[in-house]
């Protein structure tokens, strides 16, 4: 019976009001107040149902809510044979959360878009080279699709044959359409605005880049910050004072009318659910302009930030390095270029990539006894000889003796912003290279709007050499700027950082960023990194879009701000109600609970207010 009833809260909420328009028609009509007085009854008692229920819900489990407070009062204005409090009021309770829950459900709305954009269905090859659409869920990495266009891609996965351009709009915010071909990587979720594509499936289900924001959208949603964890303590104990305060002054002034009011106007419902909102709606403007919030606890501290740390390569930089100068010290340059070019094959990282398309076709060596040397390069042997890949560091640590002229060659090289890839074989430099990338697009501006919006020093820490670190700082205008940086040596500095007090994001987005990312107040990955750097930071940048990071801040700030207001607005319209009821005549149960209600509504439509903000 209680579940039944609770479900048709909305109906009885309607028929409830209409009861109340219908007796005060009669009244004003008829002048018969009997029958006013008997449907007013009614519709309190309809009213009053849903109401009682969730009040005895919530003692059963030793909480005294706003429920307890409502029924308390209408059963204190049944005694009082008040009937045209007791209907206006359990009606206004009930329109106010009917309101509530239909704004609260709008506030959600970027979690219900982000799940109807999934894909339900795919076009997989059969085993007899047709294909036949299957349920998503029927796809398995590997399997081969079409895409045909308008179509949804169904998973994340690289495409085999076909041309087409792709909106990513569900990715990353962004509705620009982007040009696929041969090798791209498409995700699930995005729609194929032209052209026919086959793609092979690499991510299924859940693991796919779309089902990761869904489910992280969903879990920053349904978290707490601590704002909301005081203000949950808060309502504990401010609840049940409420209902003392209102004992207290019937004992003394004998008006129970007086201490029914004083119930209805401590309700807390606007100070719980203000906060709330604000997070909701912030995580929520974030998820469609492709910033994942990871929580509402991020949120607080992100608002906060004074001090961004970035890595350069693939985060300022576009990570996709080329290689811009060489410098032989052979004569048998192609017999190193092969030693040089079968170790970096087995490398990922951007520098290796950058010195293989430099050297193009080459007959690769067996390669063994492969030795990493963090922060310098990689030690091998190839073909029977000691070759060593790296900076000048693991130069100096192989105890290669770099002559003068190989000296001013390094000094030139990174006076001009290169990275240095230096090849040594049997204990003689060969080779050195100078591999340079480019700074992303926008990322001055972007900087210039970071420092408008509060943040105080804009630090870059690199692996590469000071040379060209400072090169970009100068460009970038940064505060500060250390290469020849050790992921431990990140990891320290940011430390260093927090225990001078400062309020540290760092922006990262490879393995070797993990720690820092872990170790700052607020960790920034960029979309496109490693799945451990996206795990382990608390904001993710879809597609690596660093022109998103303005956007996150100048967010966070406002979702802070609105926070703060929604507070203020809470407890100022309690203050305002009690102050009426003590020291003025204006304020009565009615009034009350109507301008209790309007308080919930303020805060929900303040907080909804971030669904629509955007960086100017």
């Amino acid at each position: 019976m209680q579940r039944y009833i609770l479900s048709r809260k909305n109906h009885i909420t309607l028929i409830s009001g209409i009861l109340i328009a219908i007796a005060f028609i009669i009244k004003w009509t008829m002048g018969n107040i009997m029958i006013f007085n008997w449907i007013l009854i009614i519709a309190s008692i309809f009213g009053v149902a849903p109401i009682a229920i969730q009040a005895y819900q919530a003692l059963r489990v030793k909480v005294v809510s706003i429920d307890v407070l409502v029924t308390m009062a209408v059963i204190g204005a049944f005694l009082i044979q008040n009937y045209e409090e007791s209907a206006i009021v359990t009606f206004l309770f009930l329109f106010g959360a009917y309101l509530e829950q239909r704004t609260l459900n709008q506030t959600r709305s970027a979690i219900k878009e982000l799940t109807e954009m999934a894909p339900e269905s795919a076009l997989k090859q059969m085993k007899n080279g047709e294909f036949e659409e299957v349920e998503v869920d029927e796809v398995d990495e590997g399997d081969i699709l079409l895409v045909k266009t308008g179509a949804k891609v169904p998973v994340d996965g690289t495409v085999l044959s076909g041309e087409g351009h792709i909106n990513e709009a569900s990715i990353t915010g962004e509705a620009v359409s982007v040009g696929k071909e041969r090798d791209s990587k498409v995700f699930a979720g995005t729609i194929l605005e032209n052209g026919t594509i086959q793609i092979v499936a690499d991510r299924v289900g859940e693991d796919t880049t779309f089902g990761k924001i869904i489910e992280l959208v969903e879990e920053a949603q349904d978290s707490k910050s601590e704002a909301e964890r005081f203000i949950d303590r808060f309502s504990k104990y401010y609840t049940p004072a409420v209902l003392v305060l209102s004992f207290v002054v019937w004992l003394i002034s004998q008006n129970i009318e007086l201490a029914i009011t004083i119930l209805v106007l401590g309700c807390p419902g606007a100070l719980v659910i203000g906060v709330p909102v604000s997070n909701v709606a912030g995580i929520g403007n974030g998820a469609r302009h492709g910033v994942l919030l990871k929580g509402s606890e991020v949120i607080h501290d992100f608002s906060r930030t004074d001090t961004m740390v970035f890595d350069k390569t693939g985060t300022l930089t576009v990570g996709n390095p080329s290689v811009s100068e060489t410098k032989y010290y052979t004569d048998k340059a192609d017999e190193v270029l092969g030693y040089l070019a079968s170790i970096e094959r087995e490398s990922d990282h951007p520098l290796a990539k950058a010195v293989l398309q430099e050297i193009g076709e080459k007959t690769f060596s067996p390669v063994e006894n492969t030795e990493v040397v963090k922060g310098g390069g990689i030690v091998a042997s190839v073909n029977g000889h000691r070759v060593a890949v790296g900076n000048v560091a693991l130069m100096e640590k192989e105890n290669i003796e770099l002559n003068e002229e190989v000296k001013a060659d390094v000094v030139r090289f990174e006076r001009d912003g290169n990275s240095l890839v230096l090849t040594a074989v049997d204990g003689k430099l060969k080779v050195m290279m100078g591999v340079r990338d480019q700074i992303r697009t926008g990322v001055k501006k972007d900087l210039q709007k970071l420092k408008s919006l509060g943040v105080k020093n804009l630090v870059m820490l690199s692996g590469d050499n000071q040379g060209t670190v400072d090169i970009v700082s100068r460009e970038l205008g940064l505060t500060e700027a250390h290469g020849n940086m050790l992921p431990e040596d990140k990891a320290e500095y940011i430390k260093k950082l927090k225990e001078e007090g400062q309020v540290v994001a760092f922006v990262g987005d490879g393995v070797n960023d993990s720690p820092s990312l872990a170790l700052a107040d607020i960790g920034i990955a960029m979309g496109s990194g490693t799945d451990v750097a996206i795990e382990t930071s608390d904001v993710v940048l879809m597609n690596s879009d660093f022109s998103r990071l303005p956007h996150a801040v100048g967010l966070t700030k406002s979702t802070a701000r609105n926070m703060l207001q929604n507070i203020i607005i809470a407890i100022g319209v309690v203050l305002v109600l009690l102050a009426g009821v003590f020291f003025s005549d204006w304020v009565n149960m009615s009034i009350g609970m109507l301008v209790h209600e309007a308080s919930i509504l303020a805060v929900i439509l303040n907080g909804m207010r971030l669904l629509g903000y955007s960086i100017r």
